[in-house]
């Protein structure tokens, strides 16, 4: 079924809570207008949709996928440097939307060669839809989907809960996988569709809805913020589900969650799959399950060791995917062939519940041990000592890497010693923090993912002036 087809469904059903569906229609129509002028020679411009205001992103979503225009999502917050790496890799005929975000950018020009450059230049297969991925470690990269993968992925969703119809509170951005499957879920089940900034509901903003029929997507930092409000602890509550993921969560916030009773769905997945491949249902998780949940019916995942041979249950090795939702590959090229092999590494149990252990590239060999930083963040976090911790490596001559603690200490009178104390019979010996860097934020994404590589330059430049000070 084509986007208009279900545009039209939808249009009678007042499906944009707060919003004005007959207007967005409207706006589709007018941008497919403006599409249909730019192809009518019969080349389709590689778009760049940059579209601060989400309705109307939506809207040039919708009319691009129907054209079949190749289009690239752009984040509204990139910096300088990024855009500049976006555009080189990307060679947009037409940045379409707020122009004025992209810096140097000279728009005039670009539109009178669109049609020249287009029938002379490599394109894009029609409607493929470039979404960006990686920024959090400093390369932008954009997945290739299509209408049909991103299909693949709700279907799969309403067969794991046996939904027909999804009604979907968004409060994450619609350019990156999270909130755009939200939006689609709603859009081609027949749903409703909430709209709002987190920052709007964090300030008790929360649209006249009944949770108990929706669903709302958060990541783990978003979920700490709403538990510190009572209030919006209790509306978060009412939730028929609340979906878990972007980034691993700590137990200390689980518990919390599971303490009033929200019901969470962890998640498992990433741009590649269009979201969610894996998930625990609320009742498991309220049971005092903490894993990713079993995978859903449109994917499957198969542990292999590093010699690419599947392991049996409760054997740890490398996470690998195929899914019907799965990227093509990454623009320029399709080279996932219907198999991916993320960085993860991870178990099955014998129920099929999938358990995520860590990244293999996060990775740290310390004196010949293998230790994974999200289990030391973990403990950390356990403590009570932290608003927030993330665990590197840093490079050592005598013990090849050491684990080294980047953390915002809960209180000023926090010290290194507390922690070690702290953590002396919460992990093994090799495994605890040789060095503790007390900062003032961290780098994370809006995901709440953390950046690797400024966090790894954190730590060197920490360790640095600690050894100029004693020299000193």
């Amino acid at each position: 079924m084509t986007p208009l087809i279900y545009l039209s469904r939808q249009t009678a059903n007042h499906w944009l809570v707060g919003q004005n569906s007959e207007k967005f229609a409207e706006w589709v129509t007018q941008f497919l207008a403006e599409l249909n002028s730019l192809t009518a020679s019969g080349n389709l411009p590689r778009l760049l949709l940059v579209e601060p205001d989400p309705i109307q992103f939506l809207a040039r979503f919708l009319a691009a996928c129907s054209v079949g225009c190749p289009t690239f999502f752009g984040n509204p917050g990139w910096g300088k440097a990024e855009w500049e790496q976006v555009l080189t890799l990307v060679q947009p005929h037409l940045i379409w939307g707020d122009t004025s975000i992209v810096p140097g950018w000279d728009s005039t020009k670009a539109e009178q060669n669109t049609l020249n450059t287009a029938a002379a230049e490599p394109q894009p297969n029609q409607g493929w839809i470039m979404i960006p991925t990686g920024g959090s470690s400093g390369k932008i990269r954009f997945a290739i989907h299509t209408w049909e993968t991103l299909k693949e992925a709700v279907q799969g969703f309403q067969q794991h809960f046996q939904v027909d119809q999804v009604n979907s509170f968004c409060v994450l951005p619609l350019y990156h996988v999270s909130g755009l499957m939200q939006f689609l879920r709603s859009f081609t089940s027949g749903g409703k569709l909430v709209i709002l900034p987190f920052k709007a509901v964090e300030s008790g903003e929360t649209s006249e809805i009944a949770p108990s029929e929706f669903f709302i997507s958060l990541v783990p930092t978003q979920l700490q913020r709403l538990l510190s409000h009572s209030l919006l602890t209790d509306w978060l509550s009412q939730f028929h589900m609340v979906l878990l993921g972007g980034a691993p969560a700590w137990n200390e916030l689980l518990q919390a969650a599971r303490s009033q009773q929200i019901r969470l769905a962890l998640t498992y997945g990433m741009t590649e799959t269009a979201a969610q491949i894996a998930t625990l249902k609320p009742e498991e998780f309220l049971a005092n399950h903490n894993h990713c949940g079993k995978v859903l019916p449109h994917a499957q995942v198969t542990i292999c060791d590093r010699l690419n041979y599947p392991l049996a249950a409760n054997q740890m090795g490398k996470v690998t995917i195929q899914s019907r939702s799965l990227a093509l590959g990454y623009y320029p090229e399709t080279d996932f062939y219907r198999v991916l092999q993320p960085d993860d590494i991870g178990f099955l149990d014998e129920q099929g519940g999938l358990h995520i252990i860590g990244r293999d590239s996060d990775k740290i060999i310390t004196g010949g041990e293998n230790v994974f930083p999200v289990e030391v963040e973990a403990a950390i976090r356990a403590t009570g000592y932290v608003t927030d911790v993330a665990v590197v490596g840093v490079g050592d001559r005598h013990w090849g890497q050491v684990i080294t603690a980047v953390y915002i200490p809960k209180h000023p009178t926090t010290s290194a010693d507390n922690l070690r104390f702290a953590l002396s019979d919460r992990l093994s010996k090799f495994k605890q923090p040789k060095h503790w860097i007390a900062v003032e934020s961290l780098p994370r994404n809006a995901q709440g993912k953390i950046n690797r590589k400024q966090l790894h330059q954190i730590a060197v430049n920490g360790l640095a002036t600690r050894s100029t000070d004693s020299a000193n």
